[in-house]
């Protein structure tokens, strides 16, 4: 049986050919890693769980609850995630888990009259799940806007795309604004703030539409109201739509002085490449098509956690992206979410999904900078990452259908194997030597 090899550059020590084993042998795949060519710095990975899903984890049993949070948080037990994206609400409840509660359901009397906010300090269960996400150590905390309060816009509808008002423009930034307040009362820093989420895309939920060259003009009203946030753009349905709003944001001095982070979905259209901004990018919203609940890791079905590994490795080394937020933490139904509540049985389901990401955030850490990777074997797809401890992650993906060999590991080696049958199942590396198992993941940490 034919067993290819893989060799590596790994902290500048030369790559080293082991010949194969077996009479088949073909030339060896390399894998280098150069560790003097850096690219973007990592801010994390994390979850969205607006719309009221965190709910569904409230009305489970207390020891249920604690097992989905390790899921998410636990870097022991589960994902480490290190970013949590919140839904600002647009409109009063309507039915379960579909509208966020508003901090101002109703028309002052007009964008000039004085604001009559409300606040329950629960926030659909949001604040609940906020304050569980600090104590394993999330200190990023992302809220975003899908709507503006119906009454601010011209269609009169929180839902149903529709513009905002040219003269409620600084009313709905001091609502924004008013928003991470009342979240700092709870003891949670909202550190990054979003007024638009698919402004290209109407949808029969929240949803209201900006140009790109309105989303740039916002920013500069919004900008000096929440100073001390980082402001977030413009959650484009798709990446390649997203292009065009950060090229309105950057030809604008004052919108690209507020804008620190740019970000975008992959709905519409894949990563293929890097937005055109200096700054900072995020993949801040996906999950993939489907109609049914799957668990699997390797099904072809298209929303399997090969799947998600895939799109997770293109977003890093396509896109150059420095976080990466996945739609949903936990839904119900046929979700595509990395978890399945279920509220007749009151327990939950855990797809592999949650381990292609896990594979990712447990291990590259906040202040960790990609490195340059490459492979020459095109069934395996490399990304390598220095953390601030100064510890190294190389993750492979074997996306063949042959095992693969990496016989010159150096340093203090420990492997994480993600596939059907394993979830980051950990093994020390002996001899030098790890095999890639066909259509698996394997994530390689290097100390010392």
């Amino acid at each position: 049986m034919w067993r290819g090899v893989v060799a590596i550059t790994l902290l500048g020590l030369p790559a080293v050919h082991t010949p194969s084993a077996g009479p088949d042998t073909t030339a060896p795949g390399v894998i280098t890693v150069r560790e003097h060519v850096r690219h973007q710095e990592i801010d994390g990975f994390g979850i969205s769980q607006a719309f009221r899903r965190n709910e569904l984890l409230r009305a489970l049993p207390e020891d249920r609850q604690r097992e989905i949070l390790d899921l998410w948080f636990d870097r022991a037990k589960g994902a480490g995630f290190s970013i949590l994206r919140l839904g600002i609400g647009s409109s009063p409840a309507g039915s379960p888990y579909d509208h966020m509660v508003s901090i101002q359901p109703e028309d002052p009397g007009g964008p000039d009259a004085p604001p009559r906010y409300v606040w329950d300090g629960d926030d659909n269960s949001q604040v609940w799940v906020a304050r569980a996400a600090k104590e394993y150590g999330v200190r990023r905390f992302v809220a975003d806007a899908w709507s503006a309060p119906g009454y601010m816009k011209e269609n009169g509808d929180d839902k149903n795309g529709g513009a905002l008002k040219p003269e409620w423009r600084t009313a709905y930034a001091r609502y924004l604004a008013q928003y991470t307040r009342f979240y700092a009362r709870e003891g949670i820093r909202i550190t990054d703030l979003g007024f638009t989420n698919e402004p290209d895309f109407t949808a029969t939920y929240a949803s209201m539409r900006f140009t790109p060259a309105e989303a740039a003009a916002f920013a500069k009203i919004l900008g000096p109201i929440a100073k001390g946030v980082n402001l977030v753009c413009c959650d484009s349905f798709g990446w390649k739509e997203a292009k065009a709003y950060s090229a309105a944001v950057e030809a604008d001095p004052e919108a690209r002085r507020w804008v620190r982070t740019h970000t975008g979905h992959t709905y519409a259209s894949p990563v293929d490449g890097p937005l055109p901004t200096t700054r900072r990018t995020w993949m801040s919203e996906w999950n993939p098509n489907g109609d049914t609940w799957d668990e699997r890791w390797d099904d072809g079905g298209g929303y399997d956690g090969m799947a998600i590994a895939s799109a997770v490795h293109d977003a890093l080394t396509l896109g150059d992206v420095s976080g990466y937020v996945y739609w949903l933490g936990a839904s119900r139904g046929a979700t595509r979410a990395l978890l399945q509540i279920d509220e007749t049985t009151r327990t939950y389901h855990v797809s592999k999904r949650l381990w292609a990401l896990a594979a990712y955030s447990r291990f590259i850490r906040p202040g960790a900078v990609r490195l340059d990777a490459s492979a020459t074997d095109p069934s395996l797809k490399v990304s390598a990452f220095r953390n601030t401890d100064g510890s190294r992650v190389v993750e492979i993906l074997n996306t063949g259908t042959s095992p693969v060999t990496w016989s010159d590991v150096r340093g203090q080696a420990t492997t994480y194997v993600t596939d059907e049958a394993h979830d980051l199942a950990k093994s020390e590396v002996t001899g030098r030597a790890v095999t890639l198992a066909p259509r698996s993941l394997t994530t390689v940490v290097v100390r010392g």
